[in-house]
């Protein structure tokens, strides 16, 4: 069985291209704190992650540096040869599940609303509140025709 679970914070904004047959393809890397026995010890693991179609484009979408996420997915060994022409071998994490850990209100995006999210709701009122980003609920009676 190929599955890998990690929990760690992105090194840098994720990177969204296109194959030349247009599916999306994200990259991105996270670091993950790996610790012994006492916490003065700590060491730091660096995880190049690949996440494709949807899952990509979510990951581009909703994550920044500095983010927590845990990834869900399968490791891949592969084989290239460098501009000198010696084989190396690198290791991606093919994700199948990405988790964002980091609270709505603490991501930082130009276009997002004042929750870390672009919400696509207008509140249809310009009452300049705190939540004018939300949908407002109104309040209403149905208790008239209650039977009983």
């Amino acid at each position: 069985m190929n599955r890998i679970f990690l929990i760690g914070n992105l090194t840098r904004d994720p990177e969204l291209t296109e194959t030349a047959s247009g599916i999306k393809i994200c990259r991105f890397s996270i670091a993950v704190n790996r610790s012994y026995g006492n916490t003065e010890d700590r060491k730091t693991d660096f995880f190049n992650i690949v996440a494709w179609r949807g899952l990509g484009e979510n990951v581009a979408k909703y994550a920044r540096k500095g983010n927590k996420v845990c990834v869900v997915g399968s490791v891949e060994l592969r084989t290239y040869d460098d501009k000198d022409g010696i084989r190396r071998t690198a290791m991606d994490v093919v994700a199948q599940d990405v988790e964002f850990l980091t609270p709505k209100g603490s991501s930082s995006s130009s276009s997002a609303s004042d929750d870390g999210y672009s919400s696509g709701y207008s509140s249809g009122s310009s009452s300049g509140s705190r939540d004018s980003g939300r949908p407002q609920l109104q309040p209403f009676d149905d208790d008239s025709d209650i039977p009983f």
